[in-house]
């Protein structure tokens, strides 16, 4: 991390990681904290100025050395630092190695505390045990503790507001994979069907494991654990609460997923009523590459949002919204005001009607019962030329066409029409062809826009055209879906008379089924 982060220097001799600009801290109060390797980025991605000012790190899951402690205590002492506040997550090697390096610190006039972090909500009865684990709530304490810092407040303010936020906050973890130990494989296993619940950053074990939940069910399962009132270490969280929601992957958990999990907590926790004040989503204290998330929920004072709120340079802190998330809208409402307005479902606004839409309704059902006779012959022809589904994906599309007529959605206006078929083929048919179809369909519209005659039609066409090959990339003669269907434009384009515009439609269809019946020829010769 030195090597490629400017603001950090390492303590030579040591595994201490120190801010660049040590010379910031003097007359202010330091922070140090560390532990064990493997919970990237905790906890050197939380060094600068408004949050640590270094880290010591041990091995893999291996709490640092006294010696190393100790010489990061001396080392920001010597910058001139009128205090240091250690912050320990509460795990027996962690208190005892960081507690040595407190009272020889202490012994040699250094002013030192140190808050214990132990906010695990997995235990029910964590007194049995060695207490109740320190998890990633740790990472909010670094952040409400540096902003204290910065603001210059006294080491036994600091240390006091952080304690008072370790006791307001509760974590809990699942995971779907064990870590993989350097060299040494996965820690634990579990079967492909299983989950773990509350179980800790090291791979220790949880409390339960069950069948692998959807996302929605995990959350559930995970809050209310961590509010169960007969659990010893429950959070109380209930209606009117304000809090923070920190959704955090342990290591192995993609973007996608973790985000989906942040919409199920914050839907969970708004339907008991609780606000959330602040979120965060990201990987802030891993397990290694453990398939899994934590959810970690502090209370939230005015203090601590401020707190929390202040700037840092820290890398791994996320610049999150300063805002609520709760209260406020998380969808935009666009409304088209001109034309033909769609609804986004796929129906559209009329702004003014000649009594075409029944007409349209025959015509488009007619189209999409014969293709769905054909699903099985298409599919057969695709399988000799591409991926065996034209059949299937064109019957998908005709399906949501017949739901949409059968609605009464069909507006009286022409490119209110062709922009509903777009809506409807865009959300319902999928993959390229959804895409071309819309985007064939989009671009017609605006020719006929005011006036539905043939020849506007037959301008309608063409601008489909030049939108697929725009943006599809292909032409005439590539063998793709613009040859029958140029060969068809080619034909109503020479229309002289809009007396005679079913004869023309009529050679139409037939030049386009040539052109498909020459692709196949062509296609069983190879």
């Amino acid at each position: 991390m030195a090597a490629v982060t400017p603001a950090t220097r390492i303590l030579a001799g040591h595994r201490v990681l120190l801010r660049a600009d040590l010379h910031a801290v003097c007359g202010r109060v330091a922070l140090l904290t560390g532990g064990g390797s493997g919970h990237e980025p905790a906890h050197a991605g939380y060094i600068g100025p408004g949050m640590l000012t270094g880290v010591i790190a041990g091995d893999v899951f291996t709490s640092p050395p006294p010696r190393s402690i100790l010489a990061a205590i001396r080392a920001v002492a010597g910058a001139g630092a009128v205090g240091v506040l250690l912050i320990v997550k509460n795990y027996t090697g962690d208190r005892l190695n960081f507690g040595l390096a407190a009272e020889r610190a202490r012994a040699e006039g250094i002013s030192v505390a140190m808050v214990v972090v132990a906010e695990d909500c997995a235990l029910s009865s964590p007194d049995k045990t060695a207490g109740r684990r320190g998890l990633c709530g740790t990472v909010l304490v670094h952040k409400i503790a540096g902003a204290l810092a910065a603001e210059s407040k006294a080491l036994k303010e600091i240390a006091e507001i952080a304690s008072s936020a370790v006791k307001s906050m509760g974590t809990i973890g699942v995971s779907l994979s064990a870590c993989s130990l350097p060299g040494r494989g996965p820690s634990f296993h579990l079967d492909a069907h299983e989950m773990e619940l509350g179980l800790g950053i090291h791979g220790e074990a949880g409390v339960k494991r069950m069948e692998v939940l959807s996302a929605d069910e995990t959350v559930r399962a995970m809050l209310d654990h961590m509010t169960d009132p007969k659990s010893d270490s429950r959070l109380h969280v209930g209606a009117g609460d304000n809090v923070a929601l920190m959704v955090n992957n342990l290591g192995g958990t993609s973007y996608l997923e973790l985000n989906i999990i942040a919409r199920a907590a914050v839907d969970y926790l708004e339907s008991k009523g609780v606000t959330i004040g602040r979120a965060y989503t990201g990987t802030f204290m891993s397990s290694l590459d453990m398939a899994g998330v934590s959810l970690t929920v502090m209370h939230l004072d005015q203090r601590r949002t401020s707190c929390l709120d202040a700037d840092t340079s820290a890398p791994a802190w996320p610049r999150a919204a300063l805002s609520c998330i709760s209260d406020r809208p998380s969808e935009l409402s666009v409304e088209d005001t001109k034309g033909c307005t769609s609804t986004g479902d796929g129906r559209s606004t009329s702004r003014s009607g000649d009594g075409t839409s029944s007409s349209w309704s025959r015509v488009i059902e007619s189209v999409c019962k014969a293709l769905l006779e054909k699903e099985c012959e298409l599919n057969a022809l695709d399988t000799s030329a591409g991926d065996g589904d034209c059949g299937s994906t064109h019957a998908r599309g005709c399906r949501a066409i017949l739901k949409w007529t059968a609605t009464g959605g069909i507006p009286d206006c022409g490119d209110g029409l062709l922009l509903g078929l777009a809506a409807v083929l865009e959300e319902h048919m999928g993959g390229t062809s959804g895409a071309l179809y819309s985007l064939f369909l989009t671009a017609a519209a605006p020719p006929v826009c005011e006036y539905t005659t043939p020849s506007r039609w037959v301008c309608a066409i063409q601008a489909g055209i030049e939108a697929i090959k725009r943006y599809g990339g292909a032409d005439v003669g590539d063998r793709t879906l613009l040859d029958p269907l140029c060969a068809a434009y080619d034909e109503l384009k020479s229309l002289n008379s809009e007396d005679d515009w079913l004869t023309y439609l009529g050679n139409a269809a037939k030049v386009s089924e040539e052109v498909v019946e020459r692709w196949i020829s062509f296609a069983f010769n190879c």
